[in-house]
């Protein structure tokens, strides 16, 4: 029976063996997934779980709960041998083992791409994960706190100025999500006044969020200027040492909380495989999802999402391939699953084609923006769109009854503003109250020689090698 061995349980590592779980026959094939994490993160839900309207746990989708004839495996793949079809699997506590496979799915997504930027790597934080939207949930709400107790000044002020850099629709999206949430938090801080909140969003180009029009990129700046967010276009990040930020136009300011979402690149670990890597690090793939090298393809290698070079074939992609989004990672997940099947049993395989029919963005409850072609939507309506289609989107019926649950108890309960940041350090009120050992006594007489009942130092050392 053959082994498909996915590598990355992401969008399309997680659909891709989900669909062959439905359609593979009994004992056709065998199939494993190896990821870090025991769960899919649903990454368009991230703007959402900063904001509070969404909780972080409904967000992510458990592998072996959802995948229950695939094996799971937590631990990382980190070297793939195809010519003698081996991968290294590393877990996290153990020695790493080869696990031999017969067919490769590479869907081992994107990291967060960041620029050698004096302070970013120490001071900020991305949104790729769903620790790191739920930290920064926690830090605006905890930030209140501090700042609530100080007096006007230079610290108060830090604590309550915020920055995100990137204008794509992460960027956007998770912007209009903590303003929102700030604006909420500040009717339930009477210390605390509007105009003391300050929300800064860096975007190198002379606009924002390129997938819709200039039009509804435009309301959506004056939407954020009016709810107190500003947005600098044409500026560059230059610093961010010890929080404070040094922007080209020669503005500076400091910031607890600098949020990067400034662009993915493809996972490193491709890096030390034997598969074919185009200039920008991403797997080579036909549009059939099947890696290509210099000599064609390659057989029993298969990639798709984030981490592959997927040709665009409606010729609206970037650089003539698809751009590195949930839809289309879905989809070519579900697409793969079929073509694997398809050369299992010795059928032809179908190119991946995806026509997109628009892109909705969520501002913050009662805000968003849509744009199909040359017809834009903004505001309550677009909001809706949003809700609607992401409720829907996220996979399987447990979570999306669980996501939408919460948006109609929100409706009436508002949202949560628990901060949870302690959880980071579990044990500090364990350990401030724990009872400990007395010290030994000091011998009062004569310390070289041993109280009744005692052993000396060569004893007890004696006695600890002999057990």
């Amino acid at each position: 029976m053959p082994k498909i061995l996915i590598v990355g349980g992401g969008y399309a590592g997680f659909y891709t063996a989900w669909k062959l779980e439905k359609q593979l026959r009994r004992g056709e094939a065998e199939v494993v997934v190896v990821d870090p994490l025991p769960y899919m993160t649903y990454q368009p839900f991230l703007p959402e779980v900063v904001g509070g309207n969404v909780e972080p746990r409904h967000a992510v989708v458990a592998l072996r709960r959802h995948l229950k004839k695939t094996a799971v495996i937590t631990a990382r793949v980190t070297k793939i041998d195809h010519a003698s079809k081996t991968a290294t699997i590393t877990p996290e506590v153990g020695e790493p083992w080869e696990m031999d496979y017969d067919i490769i799915v590479v869907t081992a997504g994107s990291v967060s791409r960041t620029f050698p930027i004096a302070g970013v790597a120490d001071n900020a934080i991305g949104l790729k994960t769903i620790e790191e939207a739920t930290a920064i949930r926690d830090r605006i709400m905890t930030n209140f706190d501090k700042a609530a107790t100080l007096p006007a000044g230079p610290e108060r002020e830090r604590l309550l100025t915020f920055v995100v850099v990137g204008g794509g629709f992460a960027g956007i999206e998770v912007f209009a999500e903590m303003r929102s949430l700030a604006s909420d938090l500040v009717k339930k801080y009477p210390q605390i006044s509007f105009d003391e909140t300050h929300f800064h969003l860096i975007e190198a180009m002379g606009r924002i969020m390129p997938e819709v029009s200039l039009k509804t990129s435009h309301w959506v700046l004056k939407n954020l200027a009016e709810r107190g967010a500003q947005v600098h276009l044409d500026t560059q990040l230059k610093s961010a040492v010890d929080g404070v930020i040094e922007l080209s136009t020669g503005e500076s300011f400091e910031s607890d909380v600098i949020v990067w979402t400034a662009g993915v690149m493809a996972t490193p670990m491709l890096k030390n495989t034997d598969l074919p890597i185009e200039e920008r690090g991403r797997l080579r793939v036909r549009a059939d999802l099947r890696v290509e090298g210099d000599e064609g393809i390659i057989e029993g290698a298969w990639g798709a999402g984030d981490v592959s070079a997927v040709p665009d074939l409606t010729g609206k992609g970037v650089g003539g391939f698809c751009v590195p989004n949930a839809q289309h990672a879905v989809r070519q997940g579900k697409r793969m699953a079929k073509n694997i099947l398809a050369t299992l049993r010795g059928e032809g395989v179908v190119d991946y084609r995806h026509d997109n029919l628009g892109a909705v963005a969520g501002l913050g409850p009662g805000y968003g923006a849509f744009q199909s072609g040359n017809t834009g939507i903004t505001g309550f309506p677009a909001w809706i769109m949003h809700r609607g289609y992401h409720g829907l989107a996220i996979p399987t019926w447990e979570r999306k009854i669980r996501v939408i649950g919460l948006w109609i108890l929100n409706v009436f309960l508002g949202r949560d503003i628990v901060s949870l940041e302690a959880r980071e350090h579990p044990r500090v009120a364990f350990e401030t109250y724990a009872a400990r050992p007395k010290a030994p006594a000091a011998q009062a007489d004569n310390p070289a020689i041993p109280s009744k009942g005692s052993s000396t130092p060569a004893q007890t050392v004696g006695a600890a090698a002999g057990r």
